[in-house]
């Protein structure tokens, strides 16, 4: 291809990042502003003008997926031996080329999946083994493994990033020492051992380092605000002392630092390159201009702090419909509600494919799973299992079956459902984690919530209940071929759809109620902006007021919705706080770590930083003040409709009864109570404690 050739197409900016061919290059590219097409014409233009040499160029991303689009683009432009792989995948092709010269015997298994081993670890030391923990556990691991921790460093990392771990950071220490050993006594190699051992072989062999730098001349890398302290290591390695570097993000797309990423080295690229060209992506081709104008304002609402990136999108788009922000009064509603929408394009000859549902957890699929089927619309899971395929599920549905043919039953249908998933991990209150244990415990909540609904309609019986479980798992498992695709939020990012319905817009799911600092409310805020860009021509928001049907409207709008001017502040229960700026959050966060108010050392798990100290120091309780509180709040419960825990969980009681707080400020310092919790209960929890001072 000739020279100009390369550059036919672009725009201005897109242009600029095609001819910058030397030294180190920023791409800063909103969402739909066509990042790859650019890089992908600048790779081309390098070859075509003889400034790079293909056959030296490593193209890195994040997934396969990208990858194959990468590689696709690049045929297309006549462009011939670059390696375009994922940072593992790249990795690894040169661990095992050089794994002779390192090691001389035979190249280590590869592990697929931690988990047995994992779950090894965690029984020597004699934590919990159940597939929800055992994730989790994996997941911590993985992220001290990419940050270089190791012992005590991983519990304090976790506390200065206020992480919530699977377990107490010295028991994660733990297993992750007898994790290690265990591997290598097999001679395995994890995912993340491919990049360390690859990292080390660099560092360590002069030889193989220049091999592998005479091998690779030019780097361009992708999606770089998801790069992690491990990866950004191995490219340093890769690079020696040249700048031959191309990076390409987004710092507004930054979703997955809870795996480690960190959108540093995108954001202060110009500080380690400072002669570095940079270039900004803005013109989005894929939105509208009124979708445009809501993901702008979701993001301008950012606390200046916090707000990694500047850009704001300028839509090239013609102008289209306005996103609509709609309230309906329960969960059930607002799922049957997209399905009707859903339903209704698909009449109007919209092909399903061009439609998509996202969701901020994967429990809210369930419902939205059974209002898709009964309007006979079919769908697409994408991110997630079915309802009633994930493990969690059939555990909890075989032990109902169980219960329901063991004999008599004692009680109400919900009080027995709630009595048999009890031994299955759900518990009154709520993990204040977002890992596995937390989904767990949202699935097996998801039936709790469903008995309480059809207690009336089955006559509180658990056999008529099992039967109506065997019903919808039949139903919703019926095969579809296209589909509307149902997808959680961070597996949507990448793609798009001209037609998008994001459900759950509610505060509590957006930003989630365990976004605790400022920081995990801002990468709330960021997926936010995710899910709304994904949208090419119509987006409809929604949310609902209540969980469920009958139940209490206790719910309001996203606030950054409402920041955003999308939703009316009279759609906010108290429109003058907003979550990641009240006294209720970001004041306490403010602090620093919780600390224990008995012997002052950093409080680690949501119990213990709910109770305001250590399970192992003493407790003041004051134990008529907790009955009295105990008794108020199962009154509430039962003139509400709703679960006890709702009102307020154990631990917050406790807390309550141990600090004995004496005024409304002072009842707002106690995690899990909130403003509008204190204006609901406030005055009764004041006077409680009044009487039993």
């Amino acid at each position: 291809m000739e020279p100009q050739n390369t550059l036919d197409g672009l725009d201005d900016e897109q242009r600029a990042v095609a001819e910058a061919l030397h030294g180190p290059v920023v791409v800063l590219a909103g969402a739909g502003t066509g990042k790859t097409r650019a890089i992908t014409h600048r790779i081309a233009h390098g070859a075509a003008t003889g400034e790079h040499d293909p056959r030296r160029t490593l193209a890195v991303t994040f997934t396969a997926r990208a990858a194959g689009e990468m590689r696709s683009r690049l045929r297309d432009l006549g462009v011939d031996g670059v390696q375009v792989r994922t940072f593992h995948a790249a990795a690894l092709r040169q661990l095992r080329y050089f794994w002779p010269r390192l090691s001389g015997g035979t190249f280590p298994e590869l592990l697929p999946s931690k988990a047995r081993l994992v779950a090894e670890a965690a029984s020597r030391c004699r934590l919990p083994t159940d597939s929800a923990t055992i994730r989790d556990l994996s997941a911590d691991l993985e992220w001290a493994k990419v940050n270089f921790l190791t012992g005590s460093a991983i519990g304090e990392e976790a506390r200065r990033a206020h992480r919530n771990l699977a377990a107490d950071g010295a028991e994660v220490a733990r297993v992750q020492a007898a994790y290690e050993e265990a591997k290598a006594s097999r001679g395995l190699l994890d995912f993340e051992d491919v990049l360390l051992v690859t990292a080390g072989a660099l560092a360590e062999r002069p030889d193989i380092a220049d091999e592998v730098r005479k091998a690779y001349r030019w780097f361009t890398v992708d999606e770089y605000q998801d790069v992690n302290p491990l990866q950004h290591r191995l490219l340093g390695l890769w690079l020696g002392d040249r700048d031959d570097l191309c990076v390409v993000g987004d710092a507004n797309q930054t979703i997955y630092t809870f795996t480690g990423a960190s959108p540093r080295y995108l954001t202060g690229f110009r500080t380690a390159y400072p002669d570095a060209t940079e270039v900004r992506l803005v013109r989005c081709y894929r939105c509208t201009p009124e979708i445009v104008a809501m993901a702008n304002g979701v993001i301008a609402a950012a606390s200046p702090s916090s707000a990694p990136s500047t850009l704001v999108l300028r839509s090239q788009r013609p102008s289209g419909p306005v996103p609509t922000v709609e309230a309906y009064d329960d969960d059930v509603d607002e799922a049957r509600q997209a399905a009707a929408r859903a339903r209704d394009y698909l009449a109007a000859g919209t092909p399903a494919r061009d439609i998509a549902v996202l969701f901020r957890i994967n429990a809210q699929s369930a419902a939205l799973e059974e209002a898709f089927a009964e309007a006979g619309v079919p769908v697409v899971l994408r991110g997630t299992e079915r309802f009633f395929d994930r493990p969690e599920v059939r555990e909890a549905v075989t032990r109902l079956r169980g219960a329901a043919r063991g004999g008599e039953q004692l009680g109400p249908l919900g009080n027995e459902v709630r009595a048999v998933l009890s031994s299955a991990g759900w518990s009154a209150d709520p993990p204040r984690t977002s890992g596995a244990v937390r989904e767990r415990w949202e699935s097996l909540a998801a039936l709790v919530t469903l008995a309480d609904e059809l207690a009336s309609e089955l006559a509180d019986s658990l056999p008529a209940f099992v039967v109506e479980l065997d019903s919808r798992a039949e139903l919703q498992h019926a095969p579809v071929g296209d589909g509307v695709t149902l997808a959680s939020m961070h597996s949507a990012k990448g793609l798009e759809w001209p037609i998008v319905l994001v459900v759950g817009c509610s505060d509590g799911l957006m930003p989630l109620q365990y976004a605790d600092t400022p920081e995990q409310v801002e990468e709330e805020r960021r997926l936010a902006y995710v899910a709304i860009t994904r949208a090419a021509d119509r987006l409809h928001l929604s949310w609902a007021r209540a969980r469920q049907p009958g139940g209490r409207a206790s719910r309001s709008a996203s606030p950054f919705l409402v920041a955003a001017g999308a939703a009316s502040s009279a759609d906010r229960s108290d429109a003058s706080v907003r979550r990641g700026s009240a006294k209720s959050r970001s004041e306490r966060t403010r602090k620093g770590p919780a600390k224990c108010r008995v012997c002052r050392k950093g409080l680690v798990s949501a119990e213990e930083r709910t109770l305001g100290r250590c399970r192992t120091c003493p407790s003041d309780l004051n134990e008529p003040l907790l009955e009295a509180l105990r008794e108020w709040r199962l009154g509430e419960s039962r003139e509400r409709a709703v679960p006890a825990y709702v009102i307020f969980t154990d631990a917050t009681l406790i807390a309550i009864a141990e600090q004995v707080p004496g005024d409304a400020d002072a009842l707002l310092e106690i995690p899990g109570l909130g403003p509008k919790k204190l204006d609901a209960y406030g005055a009764a929890v004041l006077s409680l404690i009044a009487s039993h001072a």
